[in-house]
């Protein structure tokens, strides 16, 4: 057994889930090794996306993924999807053949380690021989507890030395351990919901997998509930459940928001996207944040109160502080009653569908109601994004996948691809725009290799709509393209491909979901002139 097949060996046992990525020589042997041990594999058309699917699927599954790429142009190739990954605390591994030390002069030579950094990815490195298990386990344990991305750097002259003998089997290693924040901060906390009378809580990415001990004590205190885009679904079905606080948020939930007297942010930024670049926080409202890193406590805003802690441990302390304290607070019939009558589904629009294109409420909304409930849906980035998010309901925060922390288009479809791979009970769904589609194009082939039934909905406007809305009266010559027929692209690759002009039209879309699904699904959707979505028109303005 030689280095790399001990690391692949040492990461299967670790119990890493799926590996994505594109092989080359220099990753050869580490990714038949983790094959080997029981990994599943994952070949890719392109390293990014590749990368856009391991990021996804680390998020959806709960499991440290693993993507696999060769020296040099096989990271440089990856790093949008890293670098997407890293700043959104994905624990991922990364494992990088890079070049032999004394290859100074190699065509794959570059700053392996300097590029994760630059990117906001851990730095590791397989060593040698008698470090590699060492290396390869604290690179798994920083993915792991840390939630992070990282990029273990296997040099060409360390994979080839002889392992010493057999490897041990791996002790399990467990995960981050929950933190409890100090008693006098939950009580601090416990007395501010006590005096408020219209107390919401907009939990993000943080407070993912803490929806009870939140929603018990938001009941307890008569809060109402919201989220950061990435949480959408946590309180999915509650009465009192705004959905998404920010650019997506009704003009109920923004109403709502804005009323509240106290806001505190469970693992939540309440950055410009969240709070509406603070239009939704009222001057007169307290501010709260709970977070794990005491450098996040109000980095965005000035704040009242910073907790730092696990939202969950949070939430059950502060309940315990409130002792027999229960409030109606926010929460009232009048208020659960707007809130029902107030989604984005229910919100009356003129509609602009005419001239052979659909106005894209009207598509999201019909959608919404032909897809099936247990739904995956991801998201692209563009001027199209608001529509799927706003309007395409998701189960719970399992069912909504928002790669948006490098605000980069075309990660979308290798997003749809890893989280439908976690989460193979749902039918995976895809809002991407004609840009980030043609973007990742070649990953349609991967979808369809594996068989998926995911649907790919192409907001196609024919141009990059965010520029267009953006630049206005300009020449915008460099952002208008000619108009694609992308289902007959996506039959060429195999997929089913329908086109939507109008309402009459989803009956193709009907006829798909009632049949075997064995394919993707491309909906080529000719959307009307939106004259620059809601939630981008109002980022922009500042």
């Amino acid at each position: 057994m030689n280095v790399a097949e001990l690391v692949g060996r040492t990461l299967a046992g670790l119990g890493v889930g799926t590996a994505f990525g594109v092989v080359g020589s220099g990753n050869f042997e580490v990714t038949n090794a983790l094959r080997a041990g029981g990994v599943r594999f994952v070949a890719a058309r392109h390293e990014g996306g590749a990368a856009s699917m391991a990021d996804a699927y680390a998020r959806m599954s709960g499991k440290v993924s693993v993507l696999s790429l060769h020296q040099g142009c096989g990271l440089t190739n990856a790093m949008t999807g890293i670098t997407e990954a890293a700043k959104s605390r994905t624990p991922m591994i990364v494992v990088a053949a890079d070049s032999a030390s004394a290859s100074v002069l190699s065509n794959f030579r570059v700053d392996q380690d300097g590029l994760a950094t630059a990117v906001g990815a851990v730095p590791e490195r397989v060593h040698s021989a008698a470090s590699a298990v060492a290396d390869t386990v604290r690179a798994f344990r920083t993915a792991l507890q840390q939630r992070r991305t990282v990029v273990l750097n296997l040099p060409l002259d360390v994979q080839v030395q002889s392992a010493p003998e057999p490897p041990e089997p791996v002790p399990p290693i467990a995960g981050p351990a929950p933190m409890r924040p100090d008693i006098g901060a939950a009580a601090d906390l416990a007395d501010l919901l006590i005096a408020a009378e219209r107390p919401v809580f907009i939990a993000g990415r943080g407070a993912r997998g803490s929806r009870e001990p939140v929603r018990e004590l938001a009941s307890r205190c008569g809060a109402l509930l919201a989220t950061s885009a990435v949480a959408h679904g946590l309180f999915h079905g509650d009465a009192f459940a705004l959905g998404i606080s920010g650019g997506f948020a009704s003009p109920t939930a923004a109403e709502l928001i804005v009323g509240a007297d106290l806001v505190v942010g469970w693992g939540c930024a309440l950055n410009m996207w969240t709070t509406r670049h603070g239009k939704l926080l009222s001057p007169h409202a307290r501010l709260v944040q709970v977070d794990l890193e005491q450098s996040a406590l109000g980095a965005h805003r000035p704040i009242d109160l910073g907790v730092v802690g696990d939202a969950g441990c949070t939430a059950e302390d502060v309940l315990s502080e409130l002792g027999d304290h229960k409030a109606v607070g926010y929460r009232t019939e009048d208020v659960a009653a707007r809130i029902a009558a107030g989604r984005w589904t229910d919100v009356e629009h003129d509609d602009l569908s005419r001239g052979g294109r659909i106005d894209p409420r009207t598509l999201s909304k019909l959608l919404d109601e032909l897809l099936p409930v247990e739904r995956i849906v991801s998201i692209d980035s563009g001027n199209f994004m608001g529509y799927p998010s706003a309007y395409l309901s998701v189960p719970d925060e399992q069912g909504f996948c928002f790669t948006q922390a490098f605000q980069s288009i075309g990660l979308g479809l290798g997003t749809a691809i890893g989280a439908a791979l976690a989460r193979p009970d749902r039918l995976p769904v895809l809002g991407t725009g004609d840009g980030g589609f043609h973007m990742a194009l070649s990953e349609l082939d991967t979808a369809v290799r594996l068989g998926l039934p995911l649907v790919v909905i192409v907001y196609n406007d024919a141009a990059y709509g965010a520029e267009i809305h953006h630049f206005g009266d300009a020449d915008l010559t460099t952002v208008r393209f000619p108009d694609s027929d992308l289902a007959a692209i996506g039959r060429g690759f195999g997929a089913d491909g329908v086109t939507v002009r109008s309402a009459e039209d989803l009956f193709a879309v009907r006829e798909w979901l009632a049949g075997p699904r064995t394919a993707p699904l491309v909906i080529d959707a000719k959307i009307a002139d939106d004259g620059g979505a809601w939630w981008l028109a109002e980022a922009f303005k500042h």
